[in-house]
């Protein structure tokens, strides 16, 4: 069990790195290929794009076939196309070529999620979930920031090794996880079917747009914090790395000690506590005078987020025990897809309403929103 929890926070360590990737080497790319800064977004846009339209095809199918199957295939996709990225001679080149890695990805990532709680007691759910969780958070506190310091170098080189080492994944994956056969044979129900039973469960429709509220938010602030900290402090791409590792630090812990907390002080408490307290530190970030202060900050807020997020996920979970894929990639539509809107809106905001300023405003009304949703659905 060890074993496989590990290799799944492997997957999520590169799925994670990859995401995060080209927030702090946005401002390398857009001088790379002569982009607006409100066209820059859409490189991470395009990644979001293509795994939320796909994921809500590869949720439901999974439901009805072999998850392991359908991993290995997400994950050799992911590993080439990541591996293009590298090779990209444009603007849609390399838009191309990230939508197809968020494609991919799309096949990959929700069969984690949606494997954990068969793989674990119930009790442990919350735990592991935070393992996972944990991947993404070491991917922007180890990953990111190496990848930031190789495109230092090279731009390129980051693509290449996450490829190369998605590819070892695969083979992972091939030895290490058990097969895991659908759960109903015979006929299907269909993708809209799926859907629309799993909408229909009380609470999810609230639950979906609350944790859509607060992810658009997260986003946006994310995809420009590496063009604010060149404009404001005239950071080079190896110092915004630095600020990553601090990020990626406060989300790491967040990520473990998220189920003790829930424990403790249960999870609505948690959750809703959570969330405003980001809406607090999105606005103290306009305040901070000096590269120390910007690292503290985010230092905290991304401990807040890692957090709340394995709670989020954990509760999806518990709406069916039948339909895990599908609530699964659901979530992770919601995510990518409020990845999309919080980058759109991020660059317009950068653009033309005071900078950073406006886009944290627009993060904390985020923020209230989703507070508002997941206090009637709790």
């Amino acid at each position: 069990m060890k074993r496989i929890l590990s290799l799944y926070f492997l997957i999520a360590f590169v799925i994670g790195t990859d995401t995060f990737l080209v927030s702090p080497l946005l401002p390398t790319l857009r001088q790379q290929f002569h982009i607006s800064v409100e066209a820059s977004g859409w490189m991470i846009g395009a990644y979001a794009l293509g795994y939320a339209l796909f994921a809500l095809i590869a949720g439901p199918v999974s439901d009805g076939l072999n998850r392991k199957k359908i991993m290995l295939f997400g994950i050799l996709g992911f590993a080439v196309s990541t591996f293009l990225c590298g090779l990209a001679w444009n603007f849609w080149s390399m838009f191309a070529f990230r939508a197809l890695a968020g494609i991919f990805a799309a096949f990959t990532s929700p069969q984690v999620w949606a494997t954990i709680p068969v793989l674990v007691p119930a009790p442990k759910v919350t735990k592991s979930m935070g393992i996972v969780s944990a991947g993404f958070a070491v991917s922007q506190t180890v990953g990111v920031p190496i990848g930031s310091y190789l495109a230092a170098h090279s731009w390129k080189m980051p693509f290449f090794i996450i490829g190369g080492i998605a590819f070892v994944l695969f083979v992972l994956i091939l030895w290490n996880v058990p097969q895991f056969k659908p759960a109903a044979y015979g006929r299907q129900p269909s993708i809209l079917d799926r859907y629309a039973e799993l909408l229909g469960m009380n609470g999810a429709k609230g639950s979906y747009l609350a944790f859509f509220a607060i992810l658009t938010g997260v986003f946006a602030v994310f995809t420009f914090i590496g063009n604010w900290l060149s404009d404001k402090f005239g950071m080079n791409v190896s110092e915004i790395g630095h600020v990553f590792i601090f990020m990626g630090l406060g989300n790491l812990i967040g990520s473990f000690i998220g189920g003790h907390a829930a424990a403790r002080l249960g999870e609505r408490t948690v959750l809703i506590g959570g969330i405003g307290m980001l809406a607090v530190l999105y606005l103290l970030l306009n305040l901070a005078a000096s590269p120390l202060l910007v690292h503290l900050c985010f230092f905290v807020l991304y401990l807040v987020f890692g957090t709340v997020f394995p709670i989020m996920m954990a509760l999806f979970q518990t709406l069916s025990s039948t339909a895990r894929g599908t609530i699964a990639a659901l979530s992770n539509v919601v995510n990518y897809a409020a990845t999309t809107v919080g980058a759109y809106f991020a660059g317009i905001l950068y653009a033309q309403l005071n900078g950073f300023f406006g886009v944290t405003v627009f993060a904390v009304l985020c923020c209230a929103v989703s507070i508002g949703l997941w206090a009637k659905v709790n």
